[in-house]
């Protein structure tokens, strides 16, 4: 946790451009925010002109420059880190001192390309307003046929004499970009296994893998529907069209997916909305789990087999997607409509007490529990409270948790913890 007498500096290790201001106001800020745009603006500019790294600062006058809580800070922060403009690297003391590297955006040309960014901002964006934002980096077309290229080449103007001794410049600025850190998504031993006497034993490169790896990310594809698709993509000899295997996942999430494109969203509860850690209650030991359990994650635990429905998937993604309810919200609201509707996710149901927490503008765990809590009571028809609601842990809870941060590979331990209060 950063407190405001944490001191930081901003060194850049890029050269941004105003073009790169541009494309972060109309490329990078409809995926990732406002607020986190606001952040990188504000380091930016802490460097003075002609320099590249700023004195120490305090967080304290970063809340001040910024208006945001230390939480939000840090939120926007590790959105910046996510996505590739910004690292930050800690030495922890009293007073502990960050350094925060500022990276360029990328160019538009690899922004439109990328397997990722370009997929979630035309999602964003729509339909018109993606193609009038495109059109606005295109280059126009002139026709030179009738034109001679009469362009003076560089030995024509300059001649090579003897000069001074060599100068080292090696640490001379340039553009830097950071790039987007995706941790594998397949297993890609298994991949590469059943795609045996297929492809060529050289096809799947760093870059094809990269690609792979982002391709199941955005689209939630796992090993045998990837392989699949990668099949219809490879060429006479042995190697993967990249475009063709592009277009295969498009059109097989299209195809799945009613025809919509995948967008991004927060995996778990996001840190300024989470509660503060050290009480030693049950009821704060639950709100952790469902702080920090991704959707995904939580509702299969729900499954004895592990194998989610299609149908849950899709009313997950219309919560967090369409509804922008935050993950550790929707989290409270699968327990309970599974622990109060014989173990059914109905989706009038679910999108009715939805739809209500978001009119009520609920963004927190505790606010989701609270109403949950109001709701059993409307419908026990309780009319009194024993004790403030605030302490209360109701009987669709079971008070038997771990305080545990779940991860991808911990599905067995999550499913143990989860099963003690269903």
């Amino acid at each position: 946790m950063i407190l405001p007498a944490d001191g930081y500096i901003v060194i850049n290790k890029s050269i941004i451009t105003e073009e790169d201001k541009k494309i972060l106001i109309d490329l990078y800020q409809p995926i990732i925010g406002s607020k986190a745009i606001s952040l990188y603006f504000t380091l930016l500019n802490e460097i003075e002109k002609n320099e590249v790294m700023t004195q120490e600062l305090t967080h304290h006058r970063l809340q001040k420059r910024t208006q945001l809580s230390l939480e939000k800070i840090s939120s926007a922060r590790e959105i910046l880190e996510a996505i590739g403009l910004l690292k930050t690297y800690i030495k922890k003391e009293k007073i502990n001192h960050l350094v925060y590297i500022l990276y360029s955006p990328l160019k538009a040309q690899e922004f439109f390309t990328h397997p990722i960014l370009n997929i979630v901002l035309y999602n964003n964006l729509g339909k018109e307003e993606y193609e009038r934002t495109v059109s606005s980096y295109k280059m126009p077309k002139i026709n030179l046929k009738d034109y001679e290229d009469v362009t003076a080449s560089f030995n024509k103007v300059f001649a090579s004499v003897p000069g001074t001794s060599y100068i080292n410049n090696q640490d001379i600025i340039s553009t830097n970009y950071g790039k987007i850190n995706v941790k594998d998504v397949i297993d890609f031993e298994l991949l590469s296994a059943s795609l045996t006497n297929i492809v060529n034993e050289k096809t799947l490169t760093k870059d094809v893998k990269d690609l792979i790896n982002n391709l199941c990310l955005v689209y939630n594809l796992d090993v045998l529907t990837i392989k699949d698709l990668i099949i219809n993509s490879v060429k006479e000899n042995g190697y993967i069209d990249k475009e063709s295997l592009r277009k295969e996942c498009r059109n097989y999430y299209k195809f799945e997916n009613d025809n919509n494109l995948p967008t991004l969203i927060y995996k778990k509860q996001p840190e300024y909305l989470k509660s503060p850690i050290g009480d030693p209650s049950k009821k704060a030991e639950l709100i952790y789990i469902f702080e920090n359990t991704s959707c995904y994650n939580f509702i299969k635990s729900k499954y004895k087999d592990g194998k989610v429905l299609e149908r849950d998937l899709r009313l997950i993604e219309n919560l967090l997607v369409d509804l922008k309810l935050n993950p550790g919200v929707v989290n409270v609201l699968l327990d309970y409509v599974l622990k109060t509707n014989n173990q059914k996710l109905s989706k009038a149901y679910v999108e009715t007490i939805a739809s209500n927490w978001k009119r009520l503008g609920i963004e927190t765990v505790q606010e989701a529990m609270d109403a949950c809590i109001k709701e059993h009571k409307k419908k026990k028809s309780i009319t009194t409270i024993k004790q403030e609601t605030k302490d209360i842990i109701p009987e669709w809870f079971n008070n038997n948790t771990q305080k545990k941060e779940i991860k991808a590979q911990e599905q067995e331990e999550l499913k143990e913890i989860l099963k003690r209060y269903e």
